[in-house]
């Protein structure tokens, strides 16, 4: 940590004030942003490689979004929620205009969870029963409902969660549950995996909920195919199907939506991260009929930030700029770019067990030995803190029975030199702390 970074009082002032709230807090001051990299206390320029918390699409400070924040901070910020405002509306029309034509009625939200938490009330209103599956790896939110879905982490120590949730294996190609690799069958683990559904369900399976990439469960990309099977074992039982984009929404894997690679359209979509383009807006897409069905039926999510007119001028100009710059067919573009550097580098790295992911979504899996697989947690760890201290931001996800996986999941505006200076810094570190550990 440089001599700005160790600011004593600023850290005494977190260690005294600050509630933790999962992980340590990185060993740097942030002080301002700008395109693809943060500053710290320092003037040091750190390329930002998860786009914030996955949500920066269009980078940090984006000048267009600056404008849109200032002048409806000056014009229209905040409304009664029983109130209505041209740019919901005018939000609504253009998330309805570029989804599948079966999902034209949206809500408007703050945050991941509660786009979740809406679409699990929704899905339970319509069909009349209580028990939501999602996968053991998954992650929904921290709230409520959409804890209740989440796996990945935060379970213990809180009592029970919502009734009738219940968990299936997500299909790790990298990792099988059962047999090697080359004969693994994701199909049979699926069919097997909703027989277990069955017997633990007392009649009520309202809905699955799933992310077409598992990103904190350590980037798990569902087979191509997997959300037809997936949605068709739903249907066999009365089932709604969910997907949440949390984070691969609106270009990010190199398609507007991931589900759109699988020719599937879910009964309900979820949006949120991406759409703020790292503010807080989040939306829910459903169909007319689950739609007037819940209204008939009391349906209620009356928050203090439901359709508000700032957040909703914000994801306007995101979607704007993500037609007008042709950001989803970049970010394919440079994903491929990126794909083929990690490549480059597990030839040279022996610790990169596997690169993974769509688009401008994906995974390095860092493991003591190919051949095993075994997993290597502290070289992961010790990766990222190099990284850090040669300027490059990554994101480690460590689940038990994980070596640690890399997410990389930079702003859809990133340069090509930008991605060839990151993957030259995660080069150094990888060399150096392999060279640390001999």
């Amino acid at each position: 940590m440089s001599d700005q970074n160790l600011d004593p009082a600023f850290w005494s002032q977190v260690e005294r004030h600050l509630v933790r709230y999962g992980g340590q807090f990185a060993p740097a001051i942030i002080e301002r942003a700008s395109g693809s990299f943060v500053y710290d206390a320092e003037g040091r320029a750190i390329l930002d490689f998860t786009s914030g918390q996955m949500s920066a699409i269009l980078g940090h400070c984006h000048p267009a979004i600056a404008e849109v924040v200032s002048r409806s901070a000056r014009e229209l910020d905040h409304l009664f929620s029983g109130m209505l405002s041209r740019p919901v509306v005018d939000l609504a029309t253009s998330l309805a205009r570029l989804a599948p034509a079966s999902l034209q009625k949206v809500l408007l939200l703050t945050t991941g969870a509660e786009s979740n938490e809406a679409a699990i009330k929704l899905a339970k209103l319509y069909t009349g029963k209580h028990e939501i599956v999602s996968f053991a790896q998954s992650w929904h939110g921290m709230t409520g409902g959409a804890a209740a879905t989440t796996y990945a982490a935060g379970r213990r120590g809180y009592g029970p969660s919502a009734p009738g949730s219940i968990a299936i294996p997500a299909p790790n190609l990298y990792r099988p549950q059962f047999g090697p690799p080359e004969s693994y069958d994701w199909r049979a683990e699926l069919s097997y995996a909703f027989d277990l559904v069955d017997r633990q369900s007392t009649g009520n399976l309202a809905a699955f909920i799933a992310e077409p990439i598992l990103s904190s469960g350590g980037l798990i990309d569902l087979p191509d195919g997997y959300l037809v099977a997936l949605q068709s074992e739903c249907r066999r039982r009365g089932m709604l199907l969910i997907v949440d984009e949390a984070q691969t929404g609106l270009g990010r894997t190199g398609r507007m939506f991931a589900f759109e690679r699988d020719g599937i359209v879910p009964e309900i979509l979820t949006l949120s991260k991406t759409l703020g383009a790292g503010l807080p807006l989040a939306a829910v897409l459903v169909g007319s009929e689950i739609e007037e069905v819940c209204h008939a039926r009391g349906f209620l999510f009356y928050t203090t930030h439901v359709s508000d007119p700032l957040p909703a001028a914000v994801g306007l100009k995101v979607l704007e700029i993500l037609a007008r710059d042709k950001l989803p067919q970049q970010a394919a573009e440079k994903g491929t770019q990126l794909r083929a550097g990690l490549a480059a580098l597990q030839t040279r790295h022996p610790a990169i067990g596997d690169v993974r992911g769509r688009g401008l979504m994906l995974g390095v899996e860092i493991v003591k030995d190919r051949a095993s697989k075994e997993p290597a947690p502290e070289l992961g760890a010790a990766i990222t803190r190099r990284c850090l201290d040669l300027g490059l931001s990554l994101n480690i996800v460590q689940l038990p029975g994980m070596g640690g996986v890399l997410r990389i999941a930079p702003p859809l505006t990133i340069s090509r030199e930008e991605i060839d200076l990151g993957l030259k810094i995660l080069d150094q570190a990888m060399a150096a702390c392999a060279s640390e550990s001999k």
